[in-house]
């Protein structure tokens, strides 16, 4: 007999009722069509894993300037409001909960992808090759942005999160990880500014804080989260004081009442466990690093909600089992992925995989 985990129990986030503590993290899927708009396909793919307690989508820009992959959909013009309310339609109409997930590129983007030039904190490069819609691309130098800039990108969070909620999502999740601008602004090595901005951990948070405040001024602390890579150094956003950074950037944002924190095992559990005992809210923790071959388990999510985190977040898992909180519950196989379809395009190993356990499970 299974033993009864408490990843099967129910959660209010917020008030928001979730019937379990199982969460869909956000994956880049590179099936938008063309001008940011969702599609028949997206509203299936997410419709199809509704059994989650709450889904996070894909990343989703909140701007032109904000875009980084080819391929990916917006929340910035009408009519990407209205591609995404037959997406919240179906996914509702199968009883789940969806939270966009707002993610603004920074550095890590380039001109033939958004006809514009990327922008950052610092004109330094983001570490490897970035996606274009010609195939992979050295990263280019960003252009700096001038003081009297930081707070219009900031506010673009702030503009998609309205935009979001007018398409039916039940929140908005600010990407604040995984080395895209909130990162770079975090991050010592990609942030070598001198201003209000950067330098102190002071500055190097006011960005982020700022973006999480006009979120919140827009649409309420209850519909706003925010995930984060402490000490991930992903796209080269490298962090020599992960640990100070993160609890004095927690600090800033508890008074916000957020829905809540989303935290990647990107840095030593040790660290992870004192951002625990420093948020006072609910915490959502994802417990793979993002460049690890493995997937998530039951077992990772149970030795997390064991250390004190309230909901556990899944992403390759979720790619190839639709049906992953049946198949968690139940403790049986989790399907494996086929990796080479991931940027695809197409249904081809997005909304084909079974729904249903197989016969041996």
């Amino acid at each position: 007999m299974t033993t009864p985990s408490p990843l099967h129990t129910s959660y209010d986030l917020a008030g928001l009722t979730l019937p379990n503590r199982v969460v869909m993290a956000p994956m880049t899927r590179v099936r938008a069509a063309a001008d940011g708009l969702a599609t028949p396909s997206m509203a299936t793919y997410y419709a199809q894993r509704a059994t989650a307690g709450l889904i996070v989508s894909e990343g989703v820009q909140p701007s032109l300037q904000g875009q980084s992959n080819p391929g990916t959909p917006g929340l910035h013009t009408d009519e990407q409001v209205a591609s995404w309310r037959p997406v919240t339609d179906a996914v509702h109409a199968n009883g789940g909960r969806i939270f966009a997930q707002l993610m603004h590129g920074g550095r890590v983007s380039h001109p033939d992808t958004t006809g514009l030039h990327p922008v950052g904190p610092s004109a330094i490069p983001a570490t490897g090759q970035v996606f274009t819609p010609t195939g992979m691309a050295d990263a280019p130098v960003p252009r700096e942005l001038a003081t009297d800039e930081v707070p219009a990108e900031a506010s673009s969070y702030a503009d998609a999160a309205t935009r979001a909620v007018d398409a039916g999502f039940d929140g908005v999740e600010l990407h604040g990880a995984n080395g895209y601008l909130i990162t770079q602004f975090l991050a010592s090595g990609s942030n070598r500014r001198t201003d209000r901005y950067g330098g102190s951990v002071a500055n190097r948070i006011r960005f982020a804080v700022e973006a999480v405040s006009g979120v919140v001024d827009a649409v309420g602390g209850r519909r706003t989260g925010i995930r984060l890579s402490p000490g991930s150094g992903i796209w080269g956003a490298e962090e020599t004081d992960a640990r100070e950074t993160y609890l004095a950037l927690l600090a800033e944002l508890a008074p916000l009442d957020l829905a809540y924190v989303h935290l990647e095992a990107t840095t030593d559990e040790d660290v992870l466990v004192d951002l625990r005992r420093a948020w006072p809210g609910t915490l959502v923790v994802n417990p793979v690093h993002p460049g690890s071959p493995k997937q998530a388990d039951r077992e990772a999510a149970d030795h997390w909600l064991g250390l004190g985190a309230d909901l556990v977040s899944f992403g390759r898992a979720f790619i190839s089992n639709p049906d992953l909180v049946e198949r968690l519950r139940v403790n049986a196989p989790i399907a494996p992925f086929d990796q080479a379809t991931w940027y695809a395009g197409g249904d081809r190993g997005y909304v084909d995989y079974p729904t249903h356990l197989p016969e041996t499970a």
